[in-house]
């Protein structure tokens, strides 16, 4: 189903008017240089990705706010969302896809009802978290990569897809700060089946594609880490193909004697020819600013860590002779606002309850997602104001959700109450990808919709 219902969006916006600087708030890259065009309640993106242009010229349905299927005033569902969550002893707050505001009121209102927050898309998040707790890394930003990089490295992410302007904007831009050093760049591919196309111009000297499985990239950075270190990889031939999936093929590769020994006992390894990676490997060497760049939600695969902190200690390795540093891509429905929100006023990540009266994390117990599957929780509220397909997931506790009409719900919700879109329906703030920028959304004008913290704040005051 969908969140909608007869009624209009406390009038509609009439005229035309050309935006100029607009904030796309529907990937992470928060591409800041877009042009639209509003007639009456009508978006036109004249530049952007197709991301940004289903983002912005969605027609909005109608919608009213809804307690138990019927409409209600908006006075209504405030109080009877504030009374599930009085009546609540352990309340879950999740989605969170927003902007800075948002989450400032999910934690003020966390905080004063002892529950539970996390973002619906905090465990790609934690396939990153989990590296920088346990050994640090070094890092870039999109400034940097688009101003410094000679190479960069793909890796297990289909970027064109999760991020169009990706290339356009950091890979193949002619325009740098520091024209010394803006020359020819290599792109390197390591997946399968990875959109390759963008990667063209002439900024771009040359393309190279490693085309592993999704599963076995990890034993494709094993080689390269092993390389880069010095060491000959001692991989009886065959072995590798044998038993892909035998962890002690990780060790493997790493060890063996310092350069110089005889690699030639190793023609492929996961498929890719040893010759590829061993040229990629000296591509590391010899690069002047090399960035490892992924999506962690595109890691969706067995060892997903692993594959991060093996991307981490490459790049670790190559700062010993030359500049290398990671970028994390993703960053989507709002997760960084999230996520550096959380961590300003808890001094924690993301999944942090407050039952205790002070904030705890806890990544593994706090994981709203897992709580909800083995029935922990006894009420949850559920905020998506971006896009429509993180909506409320399947559960038998009393819901609230604050969502964009349109929004796809695995079932009715107790109360609902359309909410704007930050950088469309109101203003805001939101961080990007690199959690280095915080960059403001600007009102577009095309409803009266309220902000999900101004609806969280009348919610919280009705407690």
């Amino acid at each position: 189903m969908t969140a909608q219902a007869e009624g209009d969006h406390l009038g509609e916006p009439t005229g035309t008017q050309t935006y100029t600087n607009v904030t796309c708030p529907f990937c992470g890259l928060l591409c800041d240089d877009l042009q639209i065009t509003r007639t009456g309640s009508t978006l036109e993106v004249s530049n952007g990705c197709p991301r940004a242009a289903a983002g912005f010229q969605r027609p909005l349905p109608p919608a009213k706010p809804l307690v138990r299927g019927s409409e209600v005033s908006f006075e209504e569902a405030v109080q009877a969302a504030a009374a599930l969550v009085r009546g609540a002893s352990l309340p879950l707050y999740g989605g969170m896809a927003g902007d800075v505001g948002l989450a400032r009121a999910v934690l003020s209102i966390a905080d004063r009802t002892g529950g539970v927050v996390d973002h619906a898309l905090s465990e790609g998040q934690y396939r990153n978290l989990r590296v920088v707790q346990t050994s640090g890394w070094i890092m870039s930003t999109l400034t940097e990569t688009r101003n410094r990089a000679d190479l960069i490295i793909i890796v297990g992410s289909d970027v064109h897809k999760l991020h169009g302007r990706f290339f356009d904007r950091i890979v193949t831009n002619e325009h740098t700060m520091f024209e010394e050093i803006g020359g020819k760049r290599t792109v390197v591919f390591i997946g399968e089946g990875l959109d390759t196309s963008a990667a063209t111009g002439p900024r771009v000297e040359e393309v190279i594609t490693l085309p592993v499985s999704k599963d076995r990239i990890p034993e494709v950075l094993a080689a390269i880490s092993g390389l880069v270190r010095g060491h000959a990889l001692q991989v009886p031939e065959g072995a590798a193909e044998a038993a892909p999936k035998r962890s002690g093929i990780l060790a493997t590769l790493l060890s063996g004697g310092k350069s110089g020994g005889s690699s030639s006992a190793v023609p492929e390894i996961a498929g890719v020819k040893f010759a590829d990676i061993e040229r990629v490997a000296e591509k590391c060497k010899n690069a002047q600013y090399g960035v490892m760049v992924w999506s962690p939600p595109a890691l969706s695969m067995p060892q997903a860590d692993l594959s991060v902190h093996m991307m981490t200690e490459i790049v670790r390795e190559l700062n010993l002779t030359t500049r290398f540093a990671g970028l994390a891509l993703g960053g989507n429905e709002g997760a960084p606002s999230a996520a550096s929100t959380c961590t300003w006023q808890t001094g924690f990540p993301l999944r942090v309850s407050f039952a205790s009266g002070a904030p705890e994390y806890d990544s593994y117990r706090y994981n709203i997602s897992r709580m909800l599957t083995d029935g922990e929780g006894d009420m949850l509220l559920w905020v998506a104001s971006i896009g429509t397909d993180i909506g409320l997931p399947q559960t038998s506790l009393p819901t609230v959700v604050l969502g964009t009409p349109g929004l796809r719900l695995a079932q009715p919700p107790t109360v609902y109450i359309p909410v704007g879109t930050p950088g469309i329906d109101h203003i805001g703030q939101m961080i990007r990808c690199d959690n280095v920028v915080s960059l403001p959304m600007q009102n577009l004008g095309r409803s009266q919709l309220p902000s999900s913290a101004d609806v969280l704040a009348a919610i919280e005051a009705a407690l």
